[in-house]
């Protein structure tokens, strides 16, 4: 994380369990709101209008649906209906990991009618992204402190 090395740090991140995930995630959002979020922060749509909200599997991005995507920091769609702002690592681990780390990672799912398929540990890489490019050096070094307790078992 210190270091920037975001490829190396998303293979890492692929071979943690989920609910590893959850467990670092919640550790950031209890202990540095701030971070979580500059983590999984979902982008506005090209119009302006909206962002994407999390949940269990990614929509079509011109879907009539909710909107919602299993992606870490997706940018909003055609139809975004969320328009209160964006979601960030909180709502990553509820409503796309399930709160248990059982679905999603590493790797996001499509919903069945969506034919852009997810790409393989997508969701690490997102993370690791975020980690080593949004953050702060103080913020990194805490992080960094966080992903090692949590992987410890601390």
């Amino acid at each position: 994380v210190v270091t920037d090395q975001t490829d190396g740090l998303a293979a890492a991140l692929a071979k943690i369990p989920g609910k590893d995930i959850v467990h670092f995630a919640k550790a950031v959002e209890i202990s540095h709101p701030n971070i979580d979020t500059k983590v999984c922060r979902t982008k506005q749509n090209s119009a302006g209008s909206g962002y994407r909200i999390y949940g269990s599997v990614t929509e079509k991005k011109s879907s009539t649906q909710k909107g919602e995507t299993s992606l870490c920091g997706d940018n909003g769609g055609d139809k975004s209906h969320d328009t209160k702002g964006h979601r960030a690592l909180k709502d990553f681990v509820e409503k796309t990991l399930l709160g248990d780390g059982s679905k999603n990672w590493p790797t996001s799912t499509a919903a069945s009618d969506n034919t852009d398929k997810p790409k393989q540990n997508d969701n690490a890489k997102a993370v690791a992204k975020d980690l080593t490019t949004a953050l702060t050096p103080e913020e990194k070094t805490i992080v960094a402190g966080l992903l090692a307790k949590t992987i410890e078992g601390g």
